[in-house]
């Protein structure tokens, strides 16, 4: 299919999520920017929050590596849910009790204004690592498949999608992400199934013979059972759960959504739908990476990891799925960008600046400084982009997991000892333990082979790392018998 023309839908998808945020973005103000005015449908909250949750990430990298994992991805799965599970009834009610705009003002008020600024600053960390990466991995494809040939620049390719995801959020924030999200997570599903359906066509399998023929070339393995291995499968399960715990129950920009609706009951079943959900939409996405490993070898494709999917539909596949599968790769762009770049935005303006607690601002002044802020970090994701498109790893998922261990194992420390203590700490030491901790827990990966003999290293590390962090905080504390903070902010 010709570039222009592909190049040409992708304006044109552009133009309908220009239409749904100017919908939704009229007289909105910052709260509508935070919190969508805490109004948001927990139904539209939940389905477009899947697309937030997967990812372009999720859309190219789980697929390929099925190639060299088989359906080890399973295992993580099996532990999201007991995470979604832990957030929806140890989380949640604490945030709604304490009526929460920036959900790191609870350890504001539990642990100190230290404290506080050390979760927000990391929390930023995270998402700035974690959410470039990701728009790198869908921009490298659209990139390769469409805009090389039209001679446009990576740079420039970069620039112009961050500059169509300001034009749209920078407004509206939440309360247009929530509809706009929904919509991409629709168009992200339906590519999904319709090239699941295909790919069954094109091989002439149903899905019992096609996972028979998955099971007989060694791709459908869930479980690892070598205790040494990073994938043993209690490794990966425990991780899983540690994993949701952090990245969405102790992250500002999924709690950003999840508190925007009214009641907490709502809330709850916002994120129990959404795991159902992705338990069948993870599972298709495994199974659609077996698909294409069967369909390679048939078609003469080589290129494994992140290339395959493209490669094959690009390269083998009709017109019209194409299509389908372009629109479906941007729908998987915009969520994870555009929901990084708000909830970086709000908790800079929170938690860093102190925005809500500054009586010398007018509410102008405050959206004025807001819009600053939001355009600050489109320029910082660019530069990320391009230092991810210098390091040009094979396989993203596996480096945004990797950056997860890093920067969310302080957020669960600081979360873990307000929540299960009831010490005081001594505030001007916390950015310490938290700054120390990441780089112990390298230098212990890095000496692994020497330290730990034939064990190696997984995901747990991001569980070593909270446990750093916890008893760091538990030496700089001293015991006190204190009241949690009715913090509102």
């Amino acid at each position: 299919m010709s570039p222009a023309l592909l190049f040409c839908i992708l304006i044109a998808y552009f133009a309908l999520l220009l239409g749904v945020a100017w919908a939704t973005s009229r007289n909105a103000n910052n709260d509508s920017f935070f919190i969508g005015n805490k109004s948001s449908n927990w139904m539209l909250v939940a389905f477009g929050m899947v697309g937030t949750t997967l990812s372009g990430a999720t859309f190219i990298s789980v697929p390929g590596a099925v190639g060299s994992d088989a359906f080890g991805y399973g295992q993580v799965l099996i532990g999201y849910v007991f995470g979604y599970v832990a957030v929806v009834y140890l989380l949640l009610p604490l945030y709604y009790r304490l009526k929460l705009t920036s959900i790191y003002t609870y350890l504001d008020g539990r642990l100190g204004r230290r404290a506080y600024q050390s979760g927000a600053g990391f929390f930023i960390l995270s998402r700035l690592f974690g959410a470039t990466a990701r728009l790198y991995l869908v921009v490298a494809v659209l990139q390769s498949i469409i805009l090389d040939s039209l001679g446009v620049p990576f740079w420039l390719t970069t620039f112009v999608i961050l500059g169509m995801i300001l034009m749209y959020t920078y407004q509206g924030g939440v309360k247009t992400i929530v509809w706009t999200d929904t919509l991409q997570t629709t168009c992200m599903l339906a590519g999904l199934f319709a090239c699941v359906g295909y790919m069954l066509g094109q091989l002439d399998l149903t899905i019992p013979q096609a996972l028979q023929q998955m099971h007989e070339r060694g791709l459908s393995r869930v479980f690892t059972l070598d205790p040494n291995s990073p994938s043993f499968w209690l490794k990966q399960i425990v991780a899983g759960a540690f994993i949701v715990l952090t990245m969405t129950g102790m992250d500002q920009e999924m709690m950003q959504k999840t508190i925007s609706v009214k009641t907490l009951g709502d809330s709850q079943k916002n994120l129990l739908s959404l795991t159902a959900v992705l338990v069948v939409v993870l599972s298709a996405f495994l199974f659609l990476g077996g698909l294409l490993y069967l369909y390679a070898p048939v078609a003469g494709v080589t290129a494994t990891g992140d290339k395959i999917f493209s490669t094959v539909v690009m390269g083998h596949l009709p017109a019209a799925v194409q299509i389908v599968f372009l629109i479906a790769l941007i729908s998987a762009l915009f969520p994870s960008a555009d929901g990084a770049i708000t909830a970086l935005t709000s908790t800079f303006c929170i938690d860093i600046l102190g925005i809500k607690r500054r009586q010398d601002l007018s509410e102008d002044a405050k959206q004025r400084l807001r819009r600053h802020v939001h355009l600050g970090f489109a320029l910082l994701f660019l530069l990320m982009v391009l230092f991810f498109k210098w390091v040009d790893n094979s396989s993203m998922i596996g480096v945004i997991l990797k950056l997860a261990s890093y920067t969310y194992g302080p957020l669960l420390g600081l979360f873990a000892f307000g929540m299960m203590t009831t010490r005081t700490l001594n505030d001007r030491l916390v950015p310490v333990v938290t700054i120390v901790s990441p780089i112990l827990c390298a230098l212990l990966e890095y000496n692994q082979h020497y330290l730990l003999g034939h064990y190696r290293l997984g995901l747990e590390l991001l569980m070593i790392n909270g446990a750093v962090v916890f008893i760091g905080l538990f030496a700089i504390s001293r015991r006190a018998t204190i009241k949690p903070a009715a913090a509102t902010a």
